[in-house]
């Protein structure tokens, strides 16, 4: 870092932007800084740290802190614990801030004043000014409500400030308050109504303000009204709610699969130019196969985590997930999950990384962990190639039904079951899981549900900027270390002069597969399999070219290694072994990439481990069990 740079670094003031959830302070805070931001993780825990700069028309240069949503600072969750530590300066490693920031929304004051109230005595307490940011002024008059900002300045004892965050010059007033306020700091005057601002207090001295500076024609937006007697509808509301799914399920597989087909073409081509630049050697298969090939099973991924993350965030700056959450909290509760639960477990269909990452929503550390580790059960997209050569071989594709009226295909049929026992199986692990943790309580869902608004396109672009940037930064590195050491273990040592078999049996990786068979045997697994199970975990659906290799097949990509491997393991397994192997994938947690994302996700190395070993003891015995009862029913 050069000296200017150092001297500009601690020159910045610091200022904290507070409020409670769906006040605008994200956006107000895209406002200040656009793409001048830093994403990261405050030390020690997993809640995310947002810091940008700025500079004000005056020459000076700020530095912005956007704390996690809290509804109070009698902290009930990490998020909130986290915010009221920062502004007390007592977070390690975050010094206290210059400037308290709360923002509240012009349109739902009752609720936001009163965490107002506490910002303000914490201010006090700790010495430092305060600035009240009233945000969504537009949408407040929209609906004839009339905030007298001077009255709140007065009765507050700190400047109060209106903002439109989505407007171009929405915060140009907030800058120049706070130029006046760093220039002459007064931390909050505090009168005799609330020296003691706890409790009741700050209900009674809410209740004063309100009545003192605000008049409100009606609690709720007319709009809002109309389109929630449809959308929290017992009936109705779940059924629109499973069409908005269904749109997010298809968008997710649909939409990204061009893209995700235009860096697996990119991959291939850059492997093959820098394997054609190089000479053959061990250097020229670690670039190719290991790191080149390795980056390229990651990134494949974005397209499916951005378009995913571009609903979620319109569903949530529409006002809309709280409302999804609030619908499903009875149904997912007897499980042991949360109705925030219900968003990143559909999108663990598609792949169970955007769905860890997807946790994030879900405000409760119990809740939340208990979705992380569960969401490697749901059929993601990887297990397709898997289960499309096993049903493809040994399920007849005839149709079926009652009687006469066969309408339904028998391999689709199977492919059903596969889905609704992932499904099955992960409500009944969350319900275990719930009977086993310490906090037997049953933890209620308190939301707010904020009024309908159309997503901001610029909050939008700089949330998926930084999801997909999270996602490569965190992903990629544990992702590119173990590819490293998968391709180590699949090319040495190399196959001896005269070799008749693939060089992957002679490989470390080979050696351990017939290892394993010793093991895996009792399940029905050959010495071909266990092979094709190491490489598999980079992704499950490597499977399907390893068992190529393993049997020196020379497949031009996944399709035709299907065609290929079909009719063989049609001759060479029997059906036991393929029902063992389909159950097997189930639950078999055969992705580097999620067990990365779970780590990355929950800090903790114990819980990654924790993962794994439920989740490969479950294969194993659902998969002992299925090889057994077919061997009972005679399809040896």
């Amino acid at each position: 870092m050069s000296a200017a740079t150092a001297t500009t670094a601690t020159t910045a003031l610091r200022l904290a932007l507070v409020g409670s959830p769906n006040c605008g302070k994200t956006a107000l805070f895209n406002q200040l800084t656009g793409s001048r931001q830093k994403v990261a993780n405050y030390a020690g825990v997993t809640v995310e740290r947002k810091e940008g700069r700025f500079h004000a028309p005056s020459g000076r240069e700020y530095a912005l802190l956007d704390l996690p949503g809290a509804y109070s600072l009698d902290a009930a969750s990490l998020d909130e614990a986290v915010t009221r530590d920062v502004c007390r300066g007592f977070y390690p490693g975050e010094p206290t801030p210059d400037v308290l920031v709360c923002v509240v929304d012009a349109t739902n004051l009752r609720l936001h004043l009163r965490f107002a109230l506490e910002v303000r005595e914490l201010a006090r307490q700790v010495g430092r000014p305060m600035v009240l940011a009233v945000n969504m002024m537009d949408a407040a008059q929209r609906r004839g409500i009339a905030v007298d900002l001077g009255v709140l300045e007065a009765e507050l004892g700190v400047p109060v400030v209106p903002t439109v965050a989505v407007r171009h010059d929405g915060a140009a007033e907030l800058v120049g308050v706070l130029d006046r306020t760093v220039q002459h700091p007064q931390p909050p005057r505090v009168g005799l109504a609330d020296a003691s601002a706890t409790g009741d207090t700050l209900h009674t001295e809410t209740r004063r303000l309100l009545a003192l500076a605000v008049d409100m024609p009606r609690r709720t937006a007319k709009v809002d009204d109309t389109l929630d007697r449809w959308l929290l509808h017992p009936a109705l509301g779940l059924l629109s709610l499973a069409v908005v799914m269904f749109l997010i399920f298809q968008a997710v597989y649909a939409w990204a699969t061009p893209l995700m087909d235009l860096i697996d073409a990119g991959t291939v081509w850059l492997g093959e130019a820098v394997g054609g630049a190089l000479p053959e050697g061990p250097l020229n298969s670690l670039l190719v196969d290991g790191i080149i090939a390795g980056l390229g099973g990651v990134i494949i991924f974005l397209p499916q985590i951005v378009i995913l993350f571009a609903f979620i965030l319109a569903l949530e700056e529409s006002g809309y997930l709280p409302r999804a959450a609030f619908l499903l909290d009875r149904m997912m509760a007897g499980a042991g999950l949360s109705g925030r639960s219900f968003i990143p477990l559909l999108s663990s269909f598609a792949c169970a990384i955007p769905g860890i990452m997807a946790t994030r929503s879900i405000q409760d550390p119990r809740d939340r962990l208990a979705t992380i580790m569960v969401a490697p059960l749901m059929t993601c997209s990887a297990r397709l190639p898997v289960y499309a050569l096993l049903i493809g071989a040994f399920i007849p594709a005839q149709s079926v039904g009652p009687g006469s009226m066969d309408i339904f295909n028998m391999q689709g049929l199977v492919l059903f079951a596969l889905y609704a026992a992932g499904i099955l199986s992960a409500l009944l692990v969350s319900w275990v899981m719930k009977k086993w943790r310490r906090d037997k309580g049953e933890h209620a869902l308190m939301l707010e549900l904020p009024s309908y608004r159309l997503p901001h396109p610029r909050d939008l672009l700089i949330g998926l900027w930084e999801r997909a940037w999270i996602f490569l930064r965190r992903v990629g590195g544990i992702i590119l270390a173990l590819t490293v050491l998968l391709w180590f273990l699949l090319s040495f040592p190399g196959a001896p002069e005269g070799a008749a078999g693939p060089a992957i049996d002679y490989s470390f990786a080979g050696r351990i597969g017939h290892a394993l068979t010793a093991i895996f045997a009792p399940i029905g697994f050959n010495w071909q399999i266990c092979i094709a199970l190491i490489p598999g975990m980079a992704a499950r659906e490597v499977a399907v070219s390893s068992l190529a290799t393993v049997y020196a097949l020379q497949a031009a990509d996944e399709a035709a290694a299907t065609e290929a491997l079909t009719p063989i393991i049609t001759d060479t397994w029997s059906l036991a072994t393929a029902l063992s192997l389909l159950v097997w994938f189930i639950y078999a947690p055969q992705c580097i990439s999620t067990l990365a994302t779970i780590k990355r996700e929950t800090g903790s190395w114990r819980q990654v481990a924790i993962a794994t070993g439920y989740l490969f003891a479950l294969a194993y015995l659902a998969a002992f069990v299925t090889y057994r009862v077919a061997l009972w029913l005679g399809a040896g």
